[in-house]
């Protein structure tokens, strides 16, 4: 049996939530969820890595159970989430790690290696996007939003935070949906039903737009340093395509990049294969 500590760290009166698990003298591999969720998306991967890696799964800024401060005394940026977690990392003592990085935490870790890149021996993007080819037409009202900040066009994000849309986002794409069990979707729906949540997350949608002004300097910090690179994808993910995996070749040439038959949450479904991959990856 796995043992998983339930943790939180004090990053400068920031309370931050975290998952840990594995030997303290393994490899260490800072696990970053994306959106709506939290540390709880890896709780099938932990179990099947902490044999020999050193596992912390924090769960963002304003994310799951870590701090949710009122937006009046905390700016919900990927600038502010970044340093969060790059403190945080400091707080419980990571010097150097590999990082895993998915939807809303690729740019948290890509941030992270851009500012700290001697700190991370590899990375690991499993649906985290870094190039435009892999946006998907559904960023289209989001995009629109970023071109004209209205009440009206922020309204219309609103659709992402509905219920219906948390459960798509992970049954879409997903060869047996028998397969999604519905903890993960019903956890983040409860956490998306917070008071002030709303704003919050269109805040996040609207600030997207920096992190793909980001594109070209991520891509240079990696063709510049060359980090080990496996891209693992969940091939029919309606957000980020499959060219934003294939990408990664241009600026490191060699990365690994495996597609596997899920939709955007693949762990839901294809955590022992994408575990496996992790594991030859990471022995090399």
């Amino acid at each position: 049996m796995t043992k998983v500590r339930f943790l939180k760290a004090d990053v400068d009166g920031f309370n931050v939530f975290y998952r840990e698990a594995g030997p303290k003298d393994g490899l260490p591999l800072l696990l970053l969820h994306g959106f709506p969720t939290s540390s709880h998306m890896f709780r099938d991967l932990i179990p099947l890595l902490a044999d020999r890696f050193h596992l912390v799964a924090p769960d963002l800024p304003g994310f799951g159970q870590s701090d949710m401060p009122d937006r009046s005394t905390f700016q919900y940026s990927f600038e502010n989430i970044a340093k969060v977690i790059a403190r945080f990392t400091e707080v419980i003592g990571l010097e150097k790690f590999a990082v895993y990085i998915f939807d809303y935490g690729a740019p948290t870790g890509l941030r992270l290696f851009v500012s700290h890149p001697e700190r991370i021996t590899a990375i690991i993007s499993q649906n985290g996007n870094a190039y435009e080819e892999g946006l998907s037409e559904g960023w289209n009202p989001v995009q629109k939003y970023w071109k004209e900040p209205s009440k009206e066009n922020r309204d219309v994000l609103r659709t992402f935070l509905k219920p219906e849309t948390t459960i798509w986002q992970y049954t879409h794409g997903a060869p047996d949906v028998s397969l999604v069990s519905p903890d993960g979707y019903e956890l983040d729906n409860f956490y998306l039903a917070r008071p002030g949540m709303d704003d919050i997350q269109l805040d996040l949608l609207g600030d997207y737009k920096t992190n793909v002004a980001l594109y070209p300097t991520f891509q240079k910090t990696l063709r510049d340093r060359k980090p080990p690179l496996l891209a693992i994808w969940g091939k029919n993910d309606p957000f980020f395509l499959p060219p934003g995996a294939e990408a990664f070749k241009r600026d490191v040439p060699d990365a690994v990049v495996k597609f596997v038959d899920a939709g955007h949450f693949a762990l839901e479904t294809h955590a022992d294969e994408i575990a496996k991959a992790i594991r030859e990856f990471l022995a090399k």
